[in-house]
């Protein structure tokens, strides 16, 4: 019964969904809204209608549904695309976080709510919606946009603070949080971030790689949501939640050349399970609490709104952008929506929210997001009005390049690079000794104390230090490169007093991990007379062959870390000379589709040769020029940088141009043309009309002196021909 109950009200919901959405879908409106709708018709509120049996059925599906919205949130996520977006995003994010959360906070106090539901509230309100702001910038064709990419990149952001702030609300949900633990709870949440992040990256795209021959995409499916869901329980076991884990493995897959096959693989089960959740969230709304508190829902609304452009605004001032590209960045950032809901989820499952607050969080997402269209179209009108009356003082707002293009000086930009590699490298190695120690202690001294008592513990003690021995040695040494000293010598005679000054905090980081470790195996004298002894030895016989070892383990995670570019761009796969093999696979929307090798102009038109495609399971070696390229293939190319470079641009090219094209057209048909001595493409081969260009438009049949035929490239066209045009309704009219 319980069952039948279960499959019952998943059955019902999921009707319910399909019927409001398709109406969403015809009235243009976004799909989320019409899923709060459904959950709302649903509920017990909603009395008119059949209602689910049991609501903790629907909080099984909207729980796991969580954790497939934030495993594919991390899919678009990447540590490599938080690593390329720059200070600029960071410090937005963090002016929009901080601003919003104290307007919440602000706002809350006013409303006489109680501090931990002031902290929620502003919690709440300080992300925005990266679901609702990447439809609305595909649909109005701006994703091409410099303030596009700027807002992607803020968005990227904050998914990663919005994550540790689901770890640190639990932390102050479970009761009186004092500022040393919570500062404990952020380091503690750090730490395993840092680790998961090596052993995964180390691990993860080196797995999947030797692999790539038997995943298919149901085997890709299932390992995908195994690893999600594996990830999550142990996140749960390290006293986590379980959409920390969920995020971080999408995260990590998301730097790997299976990424976007996984994408699109999880895609219907983000589909399924995220509309579940999004159905669940509807199902909380009350109208008596939307009757009662619509004056507080207008005013959060208001506030999230104005405070949105206001820190968005000022974020992108401050790290040096145009008062253009800021106001655009602002106004497009209008909105809350999935993440105030897993908050306001939280908040609910720990008993510490007010249960009117997540009906009226819900209120003000779907306000925001209806409005989040119109905002985005009003910045341009905004930034008209505002410029011409800008102060004179703040004229240089207009015009001015960012500040990160400012910095001419080589011999700084050498320094902050070798600085934050330095920085990078303690951190990353003190993480890992000390997660060397932690399980050490934790497991291998009781597993080897209780088979071989005394003489465990010192087997246990050596094995760990050998363990450490590799990254003891990544701290002790250089990390500087020769041409880097080099290039510094030249530029200033004290060079190397900075230099050797960072190589003695290195060596004093390691010795100290060294001695730390010993002291807690036996006691401070001995630590401190063998942490001496192993130290020197390390640096003094083993440093060359523990170097070796520790250079292969950070060319391989950089390998792996990078293992997507340098896929595509065939570096690190030099054959002779400048020649590389690079695998590019093959969009459902390239040119290429379709085409026989010796007609695709991959030769001709780049100079590239092709030596396998990879077609599923299917390996295709030395293919003859009468192969066919197929979407999804992986084509095994051979050429040089440019040649290689020149491939994937064009390809990533015409993939966003059909997808521009595919959004702007919204009816296609079928209409017939005459030509007379006055048209502009007579007497004009048809490849020079740019018909497919200007109009989305395509010629495929000509009618002349009374016989039809099928138009070349190279047919010219003539006066009283009837052109056949299949494309863009209302373009035809103006093609006329």
């Amino acid at each position: 019964m319980n069952t039948n109950a279960l499959i019952g009200d998943l059955a019902w919901i999921l009707l319910l969904g399909a019927i409001v959405t398709l109406l969403f879908k015809k009235l243009k409106q976004p799909v989320v809204l019409g899923y709060i709708l459904a959950g709302f018709l649903a509920s017990p509120k909603f009395t008119y209608l059949p209602s689910i049996s049991n609501l903790e059925n629907i909080d099984f599906w909207a729980e796991v549904g969580i954790v497939v919205l934030m495993f594919t949130l991390g899919l678009e996520f990447s540590f490599k695309k938080l690593l390329n977006s720059g200070s600029s995003a960071i410090i937005t994010a963090l002016i929009i976080i901080v601003g919003m959360t104290m307007a919440g906070f602000g706002v809350g106090c006013l409303l006489h709510m109680n501090s931990i539901n002031c902290i929620f509230l502003g919690g709440m309100i300080s992300m925005s919606s990266t679901t609702i702001i990447l439809k609305s910038l595909t649909d109005l064709g701006l994703r091409q946009n410099k303030f596009a990419t700027l807002v992607l990149s803020v968005l990227i952001i904050e998914d990663l603070f919005a994550v540790l702030m689901l770890v640190l609300l639990s932390s102050l949900a479970m009761g009186d949080v004092q500022g040393t633990e919570l500062l404990f709870s952020v380091g503690k949440l750090l730490f395993f971030l840092i680790i998961w992040f090596l052993v995964g990256v180390y691990i993860i795209p080196s797995l999947l790689v030797k692999l790539k021959g038997y995943l298919n995409n149901e085997t890709l499916l299932v390992v995908a949501m195994g690893l999600c869901f594996s990830m999550a329980v142990f996140s749960v076991m390290c006293g986590f939640s379980l959409e920390l884990g969920a995020f971080v493995m999408g995260s990590i897959l998301a730097g790997t050349m299976a990424a976007e096959r996984i994408e699109h693989v999880v895609q219907p089960v983000k589909d399924l399970f995220g509309s579940v959740f999004f159905i669940s969230v509807g199902m909380m709304v009350d109208p008596g609490v939307l009757a009662t508190y619509w004056g507080e829902i207008l005013i959060l609304a208001v506030v999230v709104i104005v405070g949105m452009i206001i820190f968005g605004t000022l974020g992108m001032l401050v790290t040096g952008q145009s008062l253009k590209v800021a106001m655009e960045s602002g106004f497009t950032l209008t909105q809350i929506g999935e993440f105030s809901f897993i908050i306001a989820s939280l908040g609910m499952s720990l008993g510490v929210l007010e249960p009117t607050l997540y009906p009226i969080i819900v209120a003000v997402s779907v306000i925001t997001i209806f409005t989040t269209p119109y905002f985005i179209k009003m910045a341009r009108p905004a930034y008209d009005f505002v410029a011409p009356r800008l102060p004179a003082g703040l004229h240089f707002l207009i015009d001015r390049y960012s500040k990160q293009t400012s910095d001419s000086s080589d011999t700084k930009r050498l320094w902050r690079d070798i600085l934050s590699r330095y920085l990078w490298r303690v951190v990353l190695y003190s993480v890992v000794l000390l997660a060397i120690i932690l399980v050490s202690r934790q497991y291998l001294f009781p597993v080897l104390e209780g088979m071989f008592a005394e003489w465990g513990h010192l087997i246990a003690t050596l094995a760990t230090l050998a363990a450490m021995s590799p990254f003891l040695v990544a701290l002790s040494f250089s990390s500087t490169k020769p041409d880097e000293r080099m290039q510094l010598h030249q530029t200033a005679s004290f060079y190397d007093v900075p230099l050797v000054a960072m190589r003695v905090v290195r060596y004093l980081i390691a010795f100290f991990f060294t001695v730390y470790f010993v002291t807690l195996c036996y006691n401070t004298l001995t630590g401190w007379i063998v942490g001496v002894i192993f130290f020197l030895l390390i640096i003094g016989f083993a440093s060359t062959r523990l170097m070796g070892r520790y250079k292969r383990m950070e060319d391989r995670f950089m390998d792996n870390l990078n293992i997507r570019e340098n896929t595509r761009s065939g570096r690190n796969n030099n054959l002779v000379d400048d020649l590389h093999q690079a695998y590019i696979q093959v969009g459902p929307n390239s040119i290429f589709v379709g085409d026989r090798l010796k007609d695709s102009g991959l030769r001709t038109d780049y100079g590239v040769s092709i030596s396998s495609i990879q077609r599923g399971q299917m390996l295709i070696p030395l293919p003859g020029g009468e192969t066919r390229i197929f979407p999804g293939d992986i084509l095994g190319v051979i050429g040089n940088d440019e040649q290689i470079k020149s491939l994937n641009d064009d390809i990533e090219r015409d993939e966003q141009q059909f997808s521009e094209r595919a959004t702007a057209i919204k009816h296609v048909e079928l209409k017939s043309i005459l030509l007379t001595e006055h048209s502009p493409i007579v007497n004009v081969p048809l490849r020079d009309t740019r018909i497919r260009e200007e109009y989305h438009s395509m010629l495929v049949k000509v009618l002349r002196d009374g016989e039809y035929f099928e138009p070349r490239p190279d047919t010219v066209l003539k006066p009283g021909d009837a052109v056949w045009v299949v494309g863009d309704a209302d373009l035809i009219s103006n093609m006329k």
